[in-house]
């Protein structure tokens, strides 16, 4: 089963624990203390909306792409009803071309880390590179492979894996461990990378 397809069934099923309901705590602290100015931001893999709609609220333009159609049309409602005119699409930025860049940073939440091989994470660190306009930022939070666990959870990546993906296109800026913001007493571990954009 793609990872497509495995989403689909998911959003479907209502087993979504990543969609929290509110933006991610990484993101609010990334934007509110480096700053990061107000700009055209890409939200790759963006699920129902949460973090495309506080950034607008904060002054950004945004752009969210997914490959699920049915958390498009989430992400679209919720949209709706806070007036924040993000635009959404169902699109795999792997294979699909993203109009209206390009960004000044990108955000994603948990879609790197879905990418299984060292082939495909280097290729979508080319695609974000390609998005990207000069010294443009990139946040991701993924899984982190340091963590001990017993039962479910996301997808998880060493730090190695995020290096070897990311250069030579991007400056690491900051790649520290932390937590998912999460409706779980015990949130999974992620790593919290930033980085930019090489000249």
């Amino acid at each position: 089963m793609t990872e497509e397809n495995r989403f689909k069934q998911r959003y479907q099923a209502g087993n979504t624990p990543w969609d929290i309901g509110r933006p991610d705590s990484n993101l609010i602290y990334a934007v509110t203390t480096i700053p990061i100015r107000s700009c055209k931001v890409l939200d790759i893999g963006c699920g129902t909306g949460d973090n495309a709609i506080w950034l607008y609220q904060q002054g950004f333009r945004v752009i969210g792409v997914d490959t699920s159609d049915i958390a498009i049309e989430n992400a679209r409602e919720k949209a709706s009803k806070a007036n924040a005119e993000c635009v959404f699409e169902v699109a795999n930025i792997l294979r699909n071309p993203v109009e209206g860049g390009p960004f000044g940073f990108v955000f994603d939440r948990g879609f790197f880390h879905t990418l299984g091989s060292d082939k495909e994470r280097e290729t979508f660190a080319e695609k974000v590179n390609d998005c990207l306009e000069k010294d443009g930022l990139w946040l991701s939070l993924l899984g982190n492979a340091d963590e001990q666990r017993n039962g479910p959870g996301p997808p998880q990546r060493t730090a190695r894996d995020i290096v070897n993906a990311v250069e030579p296109h991007f400056e690491i800026l900051s790649l520290v461990s932390g937590a998912f913001g999460s409706n779980s007493p015990n949130p999974p571990r992620a790593w919290v990378c930033l980085i930019r954009k090489r000249h």
